[in-house]
């Protein structure tokens, strides 16, 4: 058995090392998106799968109509001035930082009194017309991920992942209250293991502290990876030195000093090692299928334990004027709300189907029928009559029951309207298309096709494996399981000969 773990210990350590470098090097930039915003990677060195095409890849989420000829749109390329048409486009982000990141928009708002409000990722901002600039609006939150913006009496509802704000719609005068919902009605304090297995994952689960510990692991598998390349090639190295009759003291020392720090470091963090291994297996199918939809309590202690039962769950929102209530969506169900937001949101017992990935679509269609997007599809949905359509195919939504996706139309990215009320949505994948298929859609210009990937989304791209898929197709979606129960054995192995060798002596 000690020779079995050795040999495989040696060569699959030999052969896994580049793919654990390179996924340690990705999860250091995950953790610092923040410091990182501002970094760009050119599409060019990336494969022709991320090549902009047809508003594809989220590029093109949302408009807003700003005149009679001026329509802004929006998403992951930034923000863009277009005229009636959505054509003849030109930069509309001044004032926002630079990086792509940092201009990848998830709401515009023209309010009643025509002020001009967005809601970002890294941010929330007002326009300022003697500026002619985006200024952003101070707002306290550590985690300013603004996803939608709505109005109620001359207020304007800024929704973070977590929080409501509320303020007037003065401009001028910009000073948000937040606000904290009431915990909904059976709230059992649980949250979902795929959220608690990527906090421990990332060590956000214990803060900035938690991540700089992951950062370490991190070089620590960078460091064990190169220690054991090393390991493997060096004997050959000093054999070949001897042979030539040159001094390899000097080598042999280097020889014993970097096997002594590959075993010290192994063994020393090799139970964070492991917990880091286990729970990015259960991040990516075919391990996610196992854990997505189940909950746990939050782990005491933790970032996780917060009393706010709407911690980083909030999606969309729209203040219906005619009812006096809002509808509030989260990553998972919809709830209505009264005008003060003083009572607990109440679920709606007719629920649309919401991907795990997000609400990317939320229009008002009439007083109480709304048009719901996300990569669970497209759906007209009545909560009140009881009405779910499937939008893109105009039937009634019968549910599919399948480990797959609900609804196999599309990955809904966006939803944008032209001067002439012509409707158009985007598909994650393939881009634009009219709800009519008669009418034009707009042209993507080549200046946006050539706009960076943010080095954060370039990293999480790696990170997941779907970077590889020009090599592996579909089956990159196995890189990852494979990747960690390689290294889960290339680290109990490891141990193991350590303990057999050196220990156990």
């Amino acid at each position: 058995m000690f020779k079995f773990f050795k040999k495989y210990h040696k060569w699959l350590g030999l052969i896994f090392a580049l793919f654990l470098i390179i996924y340690s090097l990705s999860g250091i930039v995950l953790n610092h998106r923040d410091l990182l915003s501002g970094l760009d990677v050119s599409r060019k060195v990336m494969p022709k799968s991320y090549t902009y095409n047809n508003w594809n890849l989220g590029a093109l989420r949302g408009s807003e109509k700003i005149g009679q000829d001026s329509i802004l749109l929006y998403g992951n390329m930034g923000v863009w001035l277009a005229n009636g048409e959505l054509s003849n486009l030109r930069t509309f982000a001044q004032g926002l930082p630079e990086g792509m990141d940092n201009r990848k928009v998830f709401k515009i708002y023209k309010s009643h009194k025509g002020n001009l409000y967005l809601a970002s990722l890294r941010g929330a901002y007002s326009w300022c017309d003697e500026a002619n600039s985006w200024k952003e609006i101070s707002i306290e939150i550590e985690d300013k991920r603004f996803v939608d913006i709505t109005e109620k009496n001359g207020e304007i509802i800024f929704l973070s992942r977590s929080f409501l704000f509320k303020g007037i719609d003065n401009p001028q005068q910009l000073k948000f209250n937040k606000i904290q919902l009431q915990s909904p009605a059976g709230y059992d304090n649980k949250i979902g293991l795929f959220k608690t297995l990527w906090f421990i994952h990332s060590g956000e689960i214990y803060g900035h502290w938690g991540k700089l510990l992951v950062d370490l692991l991190g070089l620590v598998f960078i460091l064990l990876s190169l220690g054991g390349v090393i390991y493997f090639f060096m004997p050959r190295r000093i054999k070949k030195k001897h042979q030539q009759g040159e001094s390899i003291e000097q080598m042999k020392g280097f020889h014993k000093w970097n096997i002594r720090w590959h075993n010290k470091l192994g063994y020393s963090f090799i139970f964070f090692l492991l917990i880091t291994t286990i729970t990015g297996i259960f991040l990516r199918p075919p391990g996610l299928i196992f854990i997505a939809s189940s909950k746990i309590a939050k782990i005491p202690y933790t970032s996780l334990a917060t009393p706010n039962a709407w911690f980083d769950k909030l999606r969309a929102i729209d203040y219906n004027e005619e009812r006096g209530v809002y509808i509030v969506l989260t990553d998972e169900r919809a709830y209505e709300l009264d005008k003060e937001m003083e009572l607990a949101p109440i679920a709606y017992e007719f629920q649309v189907p919401i991907s795990i990935m997000g609400v990317t679509v939320f229009e008002k269609i009439s007083t109480d029928t709304y048009l719901v997007g996300s990569f669970a599809g497209l759906f007209e949905w009545n909560p009140r009559r009881g009405i779910l359509n499937d939008f893109q195919n105009q039937r009634p939504y019968f549910p599919v029951k399948t480990m797959g996706p609900p609804i196999k139309n599309a990955s809904i990215s966006g939803w944008v309207v032209n001067a002439k009320n012509e409707t158009f949505y985007t598909d994650y994948d393939f881009g634009i298309k009219g709800i009519n298929p008669q009418w034009q859609t707009p042209e993507m210009p080549q200046v946006i096709k050539e706009s960076p990937i943010s080095l954060w989304n370039f990293a999480l791209e790696i990170h997941t494996g779907r970077y590889f898929s020009f090599i592996f197709g579909i089956g990159y979606i196995l890189i990852v399981p494979i990747v960690g129960l390689v290294t889960l054995f290339i680290l109990i192995s490891g141990l193991v000969v350590w303990w057999k060798k050196y220990k156990g002596r």
